[in-house]
């Protein structure tokens, strides 16, 4: 895993090494990296020009580093400092952006680099570091050498855009203490073990309840995708429905509508993991149903949908189910029902946001988004860039939820399974096609990322 600091740690990490090593020392190697980022970009050094557009900080400090170095090896540099530059950058091949660092906060408008290359020093300047909000004037840059550690304004639009690509560079710098991380496939695979070979299908079964009469492709989704993710046994029901024909190979286990909660909870020993919600509906009497049923089930559960807007229905809110639970719990909230659940709509720093509703709640949360943000009631966060725009589609949700699901079954921790399943979805998604995806074509996917995985 990638470690991800936010700008006060980095603040912390750098006095604390300051104490026993001179700033300058780490200011020489980060412009050190920053020259030969330079170098990889300009393809050589002959011939090349170089700007730099230099702040009073240390940013700006690791600029002035890396044009001493990029002159020594024959590139043709000009500073400019902040306060000096020109709103239009003399032509040259690559323009560095050091002005400004994770710690600015305010608008900068960028100078036009007009067809140059920029790399930008720790992240583009202007782009909040905690955050990823940037004004209209951040310099895109096509590379990012950041230090020590990724930071949360690289990985949250606009910032993950305005970046370009992104590369950590080490400069001797301790970030042992680190409780959030990007997850990397070598973590999914680490986590993520296949079947033993003595394994049955009731080892790692999974109960979906889902959908409603006349509204099934929810239900169809999540229970098709928890097949493919490799849970052995699938019973999908969907309340007052009766079984659909049609091609899949999941048991269809009638409930009956009203207040099917008891009958739910009857077999649900039986399984080793449950996901509720999606396309339930919201009537009075579903509500009712699935708050018994959330609180009363002794299996790993995921709650998706319209389960988490059962969840948020009560006056008292949905701590009143969940802090009776004994076995592990994961949330998938959109922004929209992240707001239902918290009373509030999500605020900017989304790391903060979800690590506090797991910790009020004593569940796993999974904050949907283009970075997916998944944190445990201890504290630890995960974060998740697998994925793009492509998932940006009805029934995405549903597919991932199946995923968790089987993954739960499959005896990963919840915050294991959230993580990978978040990870494993989007992968899926980038393997599809660049436009007019749709939810089901996540599932033939879904067994060629597990089999990248062994």
């Amino acid at each position: 895993m990638l470690s991800i600091v936010t700008p006060d740690e980095m603040r912390d990490i750098d006095a604390t090494a300051s104490r026993n090593t001179p700033a300058n020392v780490f200011i020489e190697r980060a412009g050190s990296a920053v020259a030969w980022a330079a170098l990889r970009m300009l393809g050589g050094s002959y011939g090349r020009r170089v700007v730099v557009v230099a702040g009073p900080g240390n940013n700006g400090a690791d600029g002035r580093v890396a044009a001493r170095k990029l002159a020594l090896k024959g590139v043709q540099v000009t500073v400019f400092s902040v306060a000096d530059c020109p709103k239009v950058l003399p032509e040259c091949d690559l323009v560095i952006d050091a002005a400004y660092g994770t710690g600015f906060h305010g608008l900068w408008q960028a100078p036009d680099p007009g067809s140059a290359l920029v790399l930008a020093v720790d992240i583009p300047s202007g782009v909040d570091g905690l955050t990823g909000a940037a004004g209209s004037g951040v310099m895109q840059a096509d590379h990012t050498v950041t230090f020590v550690a990724l930071k949360p304004g690289l990985l949250f639009e606009p910032g993950a855009a305005l970046a370009g690509s992104v590369e950590v560079v080490d400069i001797g710098l301790s970030a042992d203490h680190v409780r959030v991380h990007l997850v990397q496939q070598s973590d999914v695979a680490e986590w993520w073990e296949p079947r033993e070979a003595d394994a049955h299908k009731w080892s790692t079964a999974t109960q979906i309840i889902a959908g409603s009469p006349g509204m099934t492709g929810a239900a169809h989704l999540a229970a098709s995708a928890a097949q493919r993710s490799g849970a052995g046994m699938v019973h999908l029901s969907v309340p007052g429905a009766v079984p659909s024909s049609g091609d899949h190979e999941y048991v269809q286990r009638p409930l009956g509508g009203g207040d099917w909660a008891r009958e739910a909870l009857a077999s649900l020993d039986r399984f080793q993991s449950l996901v509720i919600g999606p396309g339930l509906g919201r009537s009075q009497g579903n509500v009712a149903a699935i708050r018994t049923v959330v609180s009363k089930s002794l299996v790993p559960t995921v709650i998706d949908g319209d389960g988490l807007f059962a969840l948020a229905w009560s006056s008292e809110g949905p701590a009143s189910v969940l802090k009776a639970r004994e076995a592990p719990t994961v949330l998938t909230p959109h922004d929209g029902e992240f707001a239902l659940l918290a009373g509030a709509k999500v605020g900017s720093d989304r790391i903060m946001e979800a690590r506090l509703m797991a910790f009020e709640l004593g569940v796993v949360v999974l904050l949907k988004g283009p970075a997916t943000v998944v944190a445990d009631p201890d504290g630890r966060v995960l974060v998740v860039t697998a994925g793009d725009e492509r998932l940006a589609t009805a029934g995405t949700g549903d597919v991932l939820s199946g995923i968790i699901g089987a993954l739960l079954a499959q005896g990963l921790s919840a915050f294991e399974a959230a993580a990978a399943g978040a990870w494993i979805h989007g992968r899926a998604g980038r393997l599809g096609s660049r436009r007019g995806l749709i939810a089901s074509d996540l599932l033939p996917l879904i067994p060629q990322v597990l089999d990248s995985l062994q």
